[in-house]
């Protein structure tokens, strides 16, 4: 499992190079077993992401379980849980405190279908889950409810979180998520934007799973 925790690592340090997330914030987290026991390997709480060794890497088991003598996990663990609890294909998760993402969640709205491109996320829109203080439960279960049939979504006043079946494909539906919400700050800078109709959309989300099928 020692490959998975590099991963975790360099996908880490890719936060703040792709300037994802700046020093400590955002975390990322990889679906993995040990000895027997289902889990995650998850960052640790307050590091700076470029000294990460391996022996850093903290595993939380699904029932939230974590050897204390071995470090403490990011302060959003719970909601890692959660998401690995809740959804069976999350093999992966980016949790980023990215510039526009972060800036459109403090309007505490979704995303609307300005543009055919938030169908990434697997839905019409980009749901923003409602407030809740960092670290908690409460944050948790409103991000459940914001990824109900989505793999992204924004955290009010506070970020975004996106997974998927790899920390490769998580890290990209991230960025993605970024740079719609960079498009989208900007569309509104002109104005209103026109949105696409739900039938348009649910043309988009069939092509986009027979794209993901190819």
């Amino acid at each position: 499992m020692s490959k998975l925790k590099a991963e975790v690592i360099k996908f880490s340090k890719k936060l703040n190079i792709t300037n994802l997330s700046a020093l400590r914030s955002g975390n990322i987290s990889a679906r993995a077993k040990e000895k027997g026991v289902d889990g995650f390997y998850i960052t640790p709480s307050g590091r700076k992401y470029s000294s990460l060794k391996t022996k850093d890497i903290v595993f939380v088991s699904l029932k939230g379980v974590f050897d204390k003598k071995k470090g403490k996990p990011s302060s959003e663990w719970r909601f890692h849980q959660d998401i690995y609890v809740n959804k069976k294909e999350a093999k992966a998760i980016v949790h980023a405190h990215s510039t526009c993402a972060t800036a459109i969640s403090t309007h505490q709205k979704n995303i609307p279908a300005f543009h055919y491109m938030v169908a990434v996320a697997g839905g019409e829109d980009i749901k923003c889950s409602k407030y809740a203080t960092f670290g908690t439960k409460n944050l948790s279960r409103n991000i459940i409810k914001a990824l109900k049939g989505r793999s992204a979504c924004l955290i009010a006043n506070h970020g975004q979180v996106a997974f998927g079946d790899d920390i490769v494909k998580a890290f990209e539906l991230a960025q993605e998520i970024e740079n719609i919400c960079h498009q989208y700050i900007n569309a509104l800078r002109i104005g209103i934007p026109k949105i696409l109709s739900k039938k348009e959309m649910k043309i988009v989300l069939g092509k986009f799973k027979n794209y993901k099928r190819g």
